[in-house]
């Protein structure tokens, strides 16, 4: 039987947190893959009418990987859930540690999913970019920086001129993690953004290039009116809480993994 099945027999009998245990526990040499029957329960959970059985789904380890594919749309359709959830959820022994007082969303566990899914969510990602929902875009433009395909980098690019200030911002931190020159001059153009989270961002993601081509940009930025701006290009990224459900670095190169939230540092 795959985890998935003993998953699924665990959830009448005692709720939630047991889903989450039986979803979570390492699977046997030698065991089958998931059925269609098995992913069937995986995407119906997904989309429970309760928010902590969606991030417990979305959060367990040892599921979303290329085998997950049948998973992505589902996935995708709860990258715009912003529904606050206790961030205890997400770890093994449920419990809470300090630092983890801020909620998670399903919409950035399902973010954290795609990207250990890997290459085959990059084109539903790359579509969620076009989502009406601020909060979708927001987690994509996260979830593409992680998954480090260069084939975002433009993409990304045309993000930065998106409506929604917190997107751009996340966008900005994206195209930092990528390291790609192409973006180096739509960073430069970000540090005159009217938000200042953006240009913190921005010049924060110049640094995280190191292109010699930034060197003016970042000089312009020791001028901004907003003192964090100043400090970026010779500080860390910025100080938001990491995404809950992040991914280990996958490059030795690749600064932090940050989801920006609504709140300063």
């Amino acid at each position: 039987m795959t985890s998935i099945g003993l998953w699924r027999r665990g959830v009448a009998a005692a709720g939630c947190l047991t889903v989450f245990a039986f979803f979570t526990a390492e699977v046997p040499a030698g065991q089958q893959t998931p059925s269609a029957k098995d992913w069937s329960t995986v995407i119906e959970m997904l989309r429970s009418p309760d928010p902590v059985v969606r991030v417990s789904v979305a959060c367990a380890r040892n599921v979303f990987n290329a085998s997950a594919a049948p998973a992505i749309p589902a996935l995708v359709e709860l990258l715009e859930d912003a529904e606050p959830v206790a961030p205890e959820v997400c770890r093994e022994d449920h419990r809470r540690w300090w630092g983890d007082e801020q909620p998670i969303t399903p919409g950035e566990a399902a973010a954290r999913a795609l990207v250990h899914i890997g290459s085959a969510a990059l084109d539903p990602l790359l579509k969620t970019l076009a989502n009406s929902s601020a909060v979708a875009r927001r987690n994509a433009a996260w979830a593409l920086g992680a998954l480090d395909d260069q084939r975002a980098v433009m993409p990304l690019v045309g993000l930065l001129r998106d409506s929604d200030p917190n997107v751009r911002e996340q966008t900005a931190w994206a195209l930092g993690a990528m390291n790609d020159a192409r973006a180096l001059q739509p960073l430069v153009g970000a540090l005159r953004d009217t938000a200042a989270g953006v240009r913190r961002q921005a010049a924060w993601a110049l640094g995280a290039i190191n292109d010699a081509n930034a060197v003016d940009g970042l000089v312009a930025s020791l001028k901004d009116s907003d003192a964090r701006v100043r400090e970026r290009p010779r500080g860390r990224a910025p100080g938001h809480r990491r995404h809950p459900c992040r991914p280990q670095r996958r490059r030795q190169r690749q600064p932090e993994l940050k989801i920006i939230q609504d709140s300063g540092s």
